[in-house]
């Protein structure tokens, strides 16, 4: 199974303990093996972490879709694991994570979020999710739930 991440660039880290247990029943229940993150904001940053620091645990793979051609030689150095989607090269800057997010979403079975209001990226991928029948897991849900 595929899961992709969409989330608010601002996600406060006091979801980080909801999204490592919410991954971990993914790997452990739902037999998800292939994880797609992006690298805009604090979402992605809590994810890349928890799937590095789980991949050393279960054999996992994952991977930093980028939106972007790296401008400098060092830029995505902190990134392990990055690939860059064929075809997103001839895609006017302004649109490229737009693109990439479509593309991690056509890649998964499953999506996870963190989608705090109604407008923004995360929220449309969220939607577009929805249209298209993925299950979604809502971590903001989850955690006004406990709250």
């Amino acid at each position: 199974m595929t899961v992709t991440f969409f989330g608010n660039k601002d996600t406060p880290k006091e979801i980080e303990p909801t999204l490592r247990s919410t991954l971990i029943d993914l790997i452990e229940n739902k037999n998800a093996t292939v994880f797609y993150v992006g690298n805009n904001g604090s979402f992605d940053t809590m994810v890349r972490c928890q799937l590095e620091n789980l991949s050393q645990t279960y054999p996992i793979t994952y991977s930093v879709v980028l939106a972007y051609l790296p401008g400098k030689k060092n830029e995505y150095d902190d990134y392990k694991n990055t690939i860059f989607p064929e075809g997103i090269e001839a895609v006017p800057k302004r649109f490229a994570i737009s693109w990439r997010n479509k593309w991690m979403l056509s890649q998964s079975d499953i999506v996870v979020t963190y989608v705090a209001h109604n407008f923004g990226g995360a929220w449309r991928f969220k939607t577009l999710a929805e249209r298209e029948g993925k299950p979604i897991i809502e971590l903001s849900r989850i955690i006004s739930f406990y709250k």
